[in-house]
């Protein structure tokens, strides 16, 4: 499993791609989906994820829609038609960023 430290900053626009490509999910669904799709690798704890989807949902990027479950209710995410912008400029930033870290990572040192 990564570093809290390493994956901080890389966790707003994982879930926004994660929610933008799979349409509407719930809080324990998208830490799930994660955490299969990484292998464990990115592990996403409910006190880091619910403040993030709150600020987005603060911010038009997210919308709720609330499903009754029996006596239960889930709120699923789906991300708004304004939030679409913000999913491409995440998407581009975190791709630049990558870019970025691999030519720093990958580049001989000659001394």
């Amino acid at each position: 499993m990564y570093s809290k430290e390493l994956t901080k900053g890389t966790l707003q626009p994982i879930i926004l791609t994660l929610i933008n490509n799979n349409g509407k999910m719930y809080g324990y669904e998208i830490t799930q989906e994660v955490k299969k799709m990484t292998s464990g690798k990115i592990d996403i704890s409910e006190g880091a994820l619910y403040p993030i989807l709150h600020k987005l949902e603060a911010q038009g990027v997210l919308e709720i829609e609330k499903v009754f479950i029996g006596k239960r209710v889930r709120k699923y995410y789906n991300v708004t038609k304004t939030g679409k912008q913000k999913v491409m400029e995440v998407t581009t930033e975190i791709n630049d960023f990558i870019d970025t870290l691999n030519t720093i990572f990958n580049t001989k040192l000659t001394t």
